[in-house]
């Protein structure tokens, strides 16, 4: 892996978490999440795998998990995952890049991509490097942008917007955020030997004016109703998938090696200090909690 990957999007000094969910009027979305997150977990897993945990708003959600490792490329974001979870030996955070994934094969019985994929320009990468650090059966859930939702097929009909919703090609509609087509991204997750259990379409109501005049318990309830018709159509802005990991993953190292390196891939031992690689001689920071593996010169 010492081919450049793809451009990453980088929260870096953002406020993502305060401006976005906290202060942006979201909680609608918020709550619509939480459902589908409950209905589509596991009852029990003992290692999680958070992609784009971000400032951790959803990692509370996944009780059912003994550990939990909090993945994102922003480490000001981890930062305040940490100050929100603590520092307890349950979570684990880890500054990396998702196309280079530092972590040995087949570590992981669980994982979570949630509103993050549509940042990803090679989705079909980042789905193989996922299923690459998953054990066989392990329950993967991915959340998507849904280029295919009521609203982009309206404007397409009314020629109030270029691009079709119903072409099965990616649409960057700004920098690094894309909306995919739900048979596209079923394609990127067979390729990967992800086999989809269930669909649920999530935010059937994100719609200004009905957050503003609609009570949020009622829409919510209102979401919470319809989100088992994602097993039939999916037309919400977003869907959320349950798959499962088929086939088997690469060779795992022995013992409780938990890391390798994302350049050569030589197994890294230890934790909780500096890790210095055998195979390339790179050192990967651990300071104030969290492991940083972001490659800066690739």
């Amino acid at each position: 892996m010492d081919t450049p990957t793809p451009p990453v999007c980088d929260y870096e000094g953002s406020d993502y978490q305060h401006s976005f969910w906290d202060a942006g009027g979201r909680d609608y979305e918020d709550a619509a999440e939480a459902i589908a997150l409950k209905r589509l977990l596991p009852p029990k897993g003992k290692f999680m795998l958070e992609l784009g945990a971000g400032a951790g708003r959803n990692t509370n959600r996944y009780a059912s998990y003994q550990r939990i490792a909090l993945l994102d490329y922003s480490r000001t974001q981890l930062e305040q995952a940490r100050q929100r979870l603590g520092a307890s030996q349950r979570y684990l955070y880890v500054a990396a890049d998702v196309y280079r994934l530092p972590f040995v094969d087949g570590r992981f019985d669980g994982a979570t991509m949630i509103r993050t994929l549509h940042h990803m320009a090679e989705p079909a990468l980042a789905l193989s490097q996922v299923r690459r650090v998953m054990a066989s059966q392990g329950v993967f859930i991915l959340e998507f942008a849904n280029k295919r939702n009521i609203k982009a097929m309206l404007r397409y009909l009314v020629g109030r917007q270029d691009w079709s919703p119903y072409k099965t090609d990616p649409v960057e509609f700004a920098a690094l955020n894309f909306d995919f087509h739900p048979k596209a991204v079923r394609g990127y997750l067979a390729a990967a030997d992800f086999a989809v259990e269930r669909q649920l379409t999530v935010s059937h109501f994100r719609v200004g004016v009905l957050k503003r005049v609609v009570p949020l318990p009622i829409l919510v309830r209102l979401d919470a109703l319809l989100q088992w018709t994602g097993g039939l159509v999916q037309v919400t802005p977003s869907v959320f998938v349950r798959t499962r990991a088929i086939g088997r993953p690469g060779q795992q190292a022995e013992g409780d090696t938990l890391f390798q390196c994302p350049v050569c891939r030589a197994a890294l031992p230890g934790a909780g200090h500096d890790l210095t690689c055998g195979g390339c001689g790179r050192t990967w920071a651990y300071q104030d909690g969290i492991y940083d593996f972001r490659i800066k010169d690739a």
